[in-house]
């Protein structure tokens, strides 16, 4: 992408991402609680005041509130502004690296995904079933259609089926093997139907490096952080958003990754 062309676009991506952003919001509030996602519309949290046009915009309304709503004055979380601009930037590096491809149009639906669950693992322990099943329905569709445009839909539907059935017998295995470790549960049910929508998305390669990382990083982080004395051994931690960063690792530098370490470990190959 020429410079010209990024100046142009990106800032309108950045919006349209930001204001996903907000309504993921809304989904990792309320559909924990049961609650509806249309009404009632967007308000305080305290005092229920709905809110205006203007401090409904995606990241400057909480900046132009000062972190405050305007009418009872209670303290906004500054994790709405920073999941809309997290979802802002990311969609703006999907189209960076994809471009104007319908690529580009699944792997935004992808991060929507992944930014929801991620947020509700974190905040419940739970990787809603709803999510899991609809993220891997839209998977195969997605990859049904790309194997289409190549007029290789068979093949393509294939592989995606395939991975996402290595997906949850993958996580079954590592989860046996950490009970059979710490002696206690290690992973829960929903973090092999998360990597079971990630085959369905990413295909099986790119879900290996996606598990790899996200291990990885969930143990270094857990060994930080028992280390540090701010998890105790027989603490659980969500695991679901060391999995969406593994794959959006994936997304952008998936193939960089598997050339390095193929050119590391196997270099006569």
């Amino acid at each position: 992408m020429d410079l010209l062309t990024a100046l142009i676009t990106l800032p309108f991506v950045f919006a349209f991402g930001a204001c996903i952003g907000s309504f993921l919001n809304v989904v990792i509030y309320r559909l924990p609680e049961g609650l509806s996602l249309i009404h009632p519309p967007s308000r305080c949290p305290h005092c229920e005041h709905r809110l205006g046009k203007t401090e409904n915009v995606p990241v400057l309304g909480w900046l132009w509130l000062r972190g405050r709503c305007r009418w009872c004055r209670a303290p906004i979380s500054v994790r709405y502004p920073l999941i809309e601009a997290v979802t802002g930037l990311l969609f703006c590096f999907v189209f960076w690296q994809y471009q104007f491809t319908l690529v580009t149009l699944g792997y935004w639906v992808l991060i929507s995904w992944l930014v929801t669950l991620s947020m509700i693992d974190f905040d419940t322990m739970t990787l809603p079933g709803v999510l899991t099943k609809s993220g891997l329905v839209l998977g195969l569709i997605f990859q049904g259609i790309i194997g289409w445009q190549v007029s290789e839909l068979p093949e393509y539907l294939m592989t995606s089926v395939v991975s996402a059935v290595s997906g949850i017998w993958l996580f079954d295995l590592i989860g046996l093997g950490g009970t059979f470790v710490l002696g206690q549960q290690a992973l829960g049910g929903g973090d092999s139907k998360l990597a079971a929508m990630l085959g369905a998305w990413l295909g099986w390669k790119y879900l290996l490096v996606t598990s790899f990382l996200a291990c990885l990083v969930g143990s270094v982080f857990g060994m930080g952080g028992m280390i540090l004395g701010f998890i105790d051994r027989r603490h659980p931690f969500p695991f679901g958003p060391f999995l969406a960063l593994g794959a959006m690792l994936s997304l952008f530098w998936g193939e960089t990754i598997v050339s390095t370490y193929i050119r590391l470990f196997f270099p006569l190959s």
